[in-house]
């Protein structure tokens, strides 16, 4: 897997070092969209000597290259997602979970009446609770 990450790294521009490629083979593989702190307690737990800032730089490096999206779907919570295409989010009101949902299961319409806007992007945030 590491070798894949490091081809990852270099194709989107970024100069792998140890601290990078162990943030990438987590961010990478991840199914959660974790913060940057949920980042740094899985990564130091097997490279101790990673520093918090690093963590935060790596990270902003990540999505300022295109290898990860920044989401801000509450106030003040951030979380990094390492699906690029284009999808939804629903998240669990009880457990706080963020789930993707596939861009084509929901319908947006009508964004044409919408005139007095440029919309180059967009996003459904889903909120409830996931039925058991």
């Amino acid at each position: 897997m590491k070798d894949d990450v490091i081809k990852t790294l270099n194709d989107f521009g970024i100069q792998p070092s140890a601290q990078r490629v162990a943030v990438a083979e987590y961010v990478l593989e991840t199914k959660e969209h974790p913060s940057a702190d949920q980042v740094f307690a899985r990564v130091s737990s097997n490279f101790p000597m990673i520093s918090r800032a690093t963590i935060y730089n790596t990270l902003n490096l990540f999505v300022e290259k295109g290898l990860l999206r920044e989401l801000h779907l509450s106030p003040g919570k951030v979380v990094f997602d390492p699906r690029l295409e284009e999808h939804h989010h629903f998240i669990d009101d009880e457990t706080g979970m963020i789930d993707d949902i596939d861009w084509h299961q929901l319908t947006v319409g009508n964004l044409e009446s919408l005139k007095a806007y440029e919309i180059n992007d967009y996003q459904v945030i889903l909120r409830g609770k996931v039925k058991k």
